[in-house]
């Protein structure tokens, strides 16, 4: 069964989702979605909600990913980064032992399917540049600000 949460955030309304094991998903919404909740997207909901008032730096939220095992090894490396540091992809890809893997850890990187709780807004161009992110510039931007990594 497919359980989901919307919350509304500084940044829009996102939907939650999970499995009966862990978060699914985590994604913008364009509006409200037909709720059905379990403990896991309530609990998921509030640690987003702590995450954006400042309280909240850690996730300790389940998580149930469907991904190919080096998808799953990149989003791993992804929750190993420190809230309001910075990584570039090539650090990523050192990070779970594949250097000559930059592109592939990028492409795993796009595909993440928990924002925030995979912190994939942490990972930027090698220069330090804002670069790709699924939901857009703007709230990766914003995330970084939020965090204090940029000004």
């Amino acid at each position: 069964m497919v359980y989901i949460s919307s919350i509304s955030t500084p940044v829009g309304q996102w939907s939650i989702t999970a499995s009966e094991w862990g978060v699914t998903g985590i994604y913008p919404s364009e509006s409200e979605v037909l709720v059905n909740e379990n403990e896991i997207t309530r609990q998921a909901s509030r640690e987003l909600e702590e995450y954006f008032v400042h309280i909240r730096t850690e996730f300790s939220v389940p998580l149930d990913l469907s991904g190919t095992a080096f998808q799953r090894q990149v989003w791993a490396a992804l929750r190993q980064i420190p809230y309001g540091q910075v990584r570039s992809y090539s650090q990523v890809a050192e990070a779970i032992g594949r250097p000559t893997a930059v592109r592939a850890a990028a492409q795993a990187i796009g595909r993440n399917p928990c924002l925030v709780l995979i912190p994939c807004h942490r990972v930027m161009g090698k220069d330090g540049s804002l670069t790709g992110f699924s939901a857009g510039l703007p709230l990766k931007e914003f995330l970084l600000r939020l965090e204090g990594t940029r000004k």
